[in-house]
């Protein structure tokens, strides 16, 4: 049996991949800026393959993504900034200062002793992570001399739907939020409403900005419900998809191309695929078995 390659391996074929007189034409070419597309990718790939619950999948999906993490500490390394040793203690580092919970002293050999997990109060484990990243925060903002704001570190390159739930969080902590989900519907009533006036003045550019509008508070109100908006969209695309493809099969199986179908014909088709689909068991579905519960930021 060959021996099982370890993180070392994959350092050094990183290494020989970006070696200018012996490695890949294409990875030597590669830069910062060119392989952050292929980590989002490899983000949603892995989202991809949890929600199908493909685990056999996954080793790989997260070996790419792990993959990407090896491409900017190689980058570091060359330029002299950092490489992947130091990602590694950073990130041990900063975890054991947002876990004193669970290492009291700060260190890794260190443990929480007699409380279980499930007793410690989840309210004080959330405030202390909370307090810990806004001094993080800070301490960011008072080396570059800058104002520190609530809304400071959410990534502008997330998908706008997340990043939309990440300042809504901010905004909410900070007690800029809606005492209820009653009072973030009004907002989505009032929202539409304004995208119906804007439409009928025939003013499509403040029709669009009232569409944003509307879908900022759709947002608000999921992280209201406890939910990730991106999983509530992911999932609804799934079963957008799977109706649709039912649909169109249908429809070539009496005799009809799509294009040629009426929209009464459409619509049929359509209520029986949800018909079938609420009949079929939950587990034969292929839509992800929860929409997922919002996480912390």
């Amino acid at each position: 049996m060959s021996r099982r390659y370890d993180i070392d391996d994959l350092l050094t074929l990183m290494r020989v991949l970006r070696d200018p007189q012996q490695g890949c034409p294409w990875d030597v070419k590669q830069h910062w800026d060119s392989i952050v597309p292929h980590t989002l990718e490899e983000a949603y790939e892995v989202a991809d393959a949890i929600e199908r619950r493909a685990f056999d999948e996954l080793p790989g999906e997260l070996g790419d993504l792990l993959f990407q993490v090896v491409y900017y500490s190689q980058f570091g390394r060359e330029e002299g900034r950092f490489d992947f040793h130091d990602v590694v203690h950073v990130l041990t580092d900063k975890m054991l200062k947002r876990h004193p919970h669970v290492f009291v002293d700060g260190t890794l050999e260190s443990r929480r002793q007699g409380e279980s997990a499930a007793e410690v109060e989840t309210r004080q484990v959330k405030s202390r992570w909370e307090s810990l990243k806004a001094a993080e925060r800070e301490s960011r903002a008072e080396g570059e001399a800058r104002h520190v704001s609530a809304l400071d570190d959410v990534p502008r390159t997330l998908p706008a739907l997340s990043r939309a739930s990440k300042l809504s969080k901010r905004a909410a902590r900070a007690g800029f939020d809606w005492p209820d989900a009653v009072g973030v519907m009004d907002k989505l009533e009032e929202e539409l409403a304004e995208v119906r006036e804007a439409l009928d003045a025939g003013d499509h550019d403040h029709a669009a900005s009232e569409v944003g509008d509307l879908l900022f508070a759709t947002v608000n109100l999921a992280r209201r419900l406890g939910v990730d908006p991106e999983a509530c969209l992911r999932g609804t695309n799934g079963r957008f998809e799977r109706r649709f493809r039912y649909m169109e099969r249908a429809l070539v199986e009496q005799g009809t191309a799509l294009e040629r179908a009426s929209l009464e014909q459409m619509e049929e088709r359509w209520q029986e695929a949800k018909r079938l689909e609420r009949e079929q068991p939950e587990r034969e579905q292929a839509s992800p078995p929860h929409q997922g519960l919002a996480g912390a930021d």
